[in-house]
């Protein structure tokens, strides 16, 4: 199987027909379902099984499904500070390594179902949707292909089972705007009591362009996530950092230099991307807020703090990825107080640090625009809208901007975007700042793509600014200057 063919559905693009005025197309593009990816920027993990009761990190599958008891669960009481945080969507770990099933699956008796959680008749995906759709969040499920309790593991009739649980999670709980498939898969497990070590071939076991299109039938708008997409790649490390640069395009390559597939993939190349890559493969950035990913009760008092996800926030969602964070709800079936607070102190940063753009009324100019100058001119910069830009001269490469204020503006963070349905185009810029005797550099970004966020060491106060194009693939599309400034 090649990389061609797991990569084939990320062919598809939004770009549609271009009107003869607008700039030509730049390389790989992403498709409407990635345009609505990007726009979450930053979306919530929860990690919940029986390994929360457990104290494990990977289940080994032998669990009693009544050790899964939580007393006081309450999917609103999950979401609503998440939400509250500013987070745009939340992912369910619906089913983990363990094999068991935080719905009542059919597929198997390792489920909720044969809980004592609810008399066997609680639903914690059903609730964990329905909570997404009043918090007014999309709701999504990490389904783990690996399976330790299921005794067809490693077997070709697996892959049925795993369909059949897919399929169910993808027809009865409303729109699912992620699908999240990681790459740990096969080794010691309780296998229906076989208790054994079961390795299965990465590359071809799961037929994934099978599973994939069944994940398009169902939930066509969801993008998939796994280490080659077809949607979204893993940034290639648990830190929630991304590259610097990192590009949107990306090419994967197998561990050995030859064909890559979920769990099977050149985690260094992962982190950057591939410059001029071939496909739309746009990086997600997985972190948790705790060193674990499921709860555990001796973690409560190292929990990230708000400063240490701003921080965050800036290494993945202002690089161009997107930041998945991991809250996982405790034995009560809450967030804990700990997590709570640091949501609650991040998301206060956020609202304050964004919610004005200090640069919307100046005055601007570039030193190239595309003509007719009113449909592409540089004052689309500044008007707050995704789907107008600045563009230039399909000749011109290097061009610049200049922003005049009528009073000085102090600011510490810069805001870059490009019209990404037009491709990623730039490599390069640079912003500098008037003295009033010659320009003094500032900051330096390489890629951009839909999101650069550059946080200056201080403060600055500059009445003119310039935004440099210092080197572009194909001619600058921009859709968004902007500066913020953080609470003291």
């Amino acid at each position: 199987m090649t990389r061609r063919t797991f990569l084939a559905a990320a062919s598809a693009t939004a770009a549609g027909a271009f009107p003869a005025l607008d700039p030509p197309p730049f390389g790989a593009l992403p498709s409407a379902r990635q345009l609505a990816w990007h726009r979450l920027e930053t979306t919530a993990f929860l990690h919940f099984s029986v390994n929360t009761f457990t104290g494990r990190e990977w289940g080994l599958g032998d669990e009693d499904p009544n050790v899964f008891n939580p007393a006081r669960f309450d999917a609103d009481a999950i979401v609503e500070p998440l939400a509250a945080a500013g987070f745009t969507g939340v992912i369910l770990t619906a089913k983990h390594h363990d094999g068991f099933c935080l719905w009542p699956t059919a597929t198997t008796a390792h489920s909720v179902r044969a809980s004592a959680w609810r008399g066997g008749k609680g639903d914690v995906v059903g609730e964990m949707a329905a909570a997404a759709r009043r918090h007014k969040i999309r709701f999504g499920v990490y389904l783990s292909p690996w399976d330790r309790n299921q005794a067809a593991y490693g077997k070709p009739e697996y892959l049925a089972v795993y369909r059949r649980q897919l399929t169910e999670l993808l027809s009865d709980y409303g729109p699912i705007f992620e699908v999240w498939h990681d790459g740990a898969n096969g080794g010691d497990g309780y296998y229906g009591g076989a208790r054994e070590k079961r390795l299965i071939d990465k590359n071809t076991y799961y037929d994934w362009p099978g599973t994939w299109a069944l994940v398009r039938r169902w939930q066509p708008e969801a993008v998939i996530f796994s280490d080659v997409g077809p949607d979204v790649r893993w940034v290639g490390n648990e830190r929630g950092t991304a590259g610097d640069p990192c590009w949107a395009t990306y090419d994967p390559v197998g561990a050995d230099g030859g064909p890559a597939s979920p769990g099977n993939v050149r985690e260094k190349d992962s982190t950057a991307g591939t410059r001029r890559g071939a496909h739309w493969l746009p990086a997600e950035c997985d972190v948790s807020i705790r060193p674990g990913w499921f709860w555990h009760e001796a973690e409560n008092a190292r929990v990230k703090t708000a400063a240490e996800l701003e921080a965050l926030y800036f290494a993945s969602a202002g690089r161009g990825a997107n930041l998945l964070l991991n809250v996982p709800p405790n034995r009560d079936g809450l967030l804990s107080s700990e997590d709570i607070q640091s949501l609650e102190a991040f998301g206060r940063w956020r609202r304050a640090t964004f919610a004005r753009n200090l640069a919307a009324g100046a005055r601007v100019t570039a030193t190239n625009t595309r003509a007719p100058s009113e449909r592409f001119g540089p004052r689309h910069l500044l008007d707050g809208r995704d789907d107008t830009y600045w563009a230039t001269d399909d000749a011109t490469l290097r061009a610049e901007a200049l922003f005049d204020f009528a009073a000085p503006v102090t600011f510490g963070v810069v805001r870059l975007r490009e019209a990404i349905r037009f491709g990623q185009r730039i490599d390069r810029a640079a912003i500098d700042g008037w003295n009033g005797a010659d320009w003094r550099p500032l900051a330096e970004a390489t890629s951009i793509g839909p999101r650069r966020l550059i946080r200056l060491d201080r403060p600055v106060t500059a009445a003119r600014l310039r935004l440099r194009v210092t080197e572009a693939s194909a001619s600058p599309v921009l859709s968004e200057f902007a500066l913020f400034s953080e609470p003291v």
